[in-house]
Order: C-alpha cells, then structure tokens, then sequence
C-alpha cells in the first residue's frame, strides 16, 4: 500500500506565509506526479499546484505568484510554500500523487488525509 502524510497548515492571518509538506510512502516505484488540491466550504476540490517528476509545473491562476511548489524525488516528497495568504484560500489542502508501485502494474492516485488552512482577514 501507498501513504500520503500531510503537515503543516493551521491558522493564518491575511498576508502571511504557510508551508504545506506530503510525504509518501508504502509500495513506491515512482510517482509521475504530485501536488496540491483544496476544497473549500461548498465547493468543488480544485487543483492548487502541481509538479511532474521531470519538474513541469501547473499552477491555478489564483495562486499564480504566491505559491511555489517543489519536490524531493529521492525522498517522495512535495512542499507547497504559500505566501501573501488571503482569506479566499482558506479550505482544507489535500495532497495528491500519481504512483507508480513496486508491488503491482499501472499508476494508482492517491490522497492525503487532508490540512485545514484558515486564513484571517
């Protein structure tokens, strides 16, 4: 089995900076890509940020500027550095990765129990 441990988030005020980290573990071979999800009150989970393991980057216009996103191959893990927070980015952070395992065939996604960030105003 695979394992997506989240850390950090928490409280914010509007104008400050968070780290988010995910760390994967469990049956990994590789993972192809790995990033950031939120999902706020009401609305639909959207994509944050993202990164392949060849380090192309996909980010939401919303964040664009803000937030940066990096991986750690080696160790199967991503960071999401979010600064200039505002209370629009409140919502719970999820961490996704697109595997590939050592024990069996094809990728498999897989999710992070999700990080509750709250931002102030």
């Amino acid at each position: 089995q695979v394992q997506l441990v989240e850390s950090g988030g928490g409280l914010v005020q509007a104008g400050g900076s968070l780290r988010l980290s995910c760390a994967g573990s469990g049956s990994i071979f590789s993972i192809a890509a790995m990033g950031w999800y939120r999902q706020a009150p009401g609305k639909q989970r959207e994509l944050v940020a993202s990164m392949s393991s060849t380090g192309n980057t996909d980010y939401a216009d919303s964040v664009k500027g803000r937030f940066t996103i990096s991986r750690d191959n080696a160790k199967n893990t991503v960071t999401l550095q979010m600064n200039s927070l505002k209370p629009e980015d409140t919502a719970v952070y999820y961490c996704n990765a697109r595997v590939l395992r050592a024990d069996t065939t094809g990728y498999w996604g897989y999710w992070g129990q999700g990080t509750q960030v709250t931002v102030s105003s």
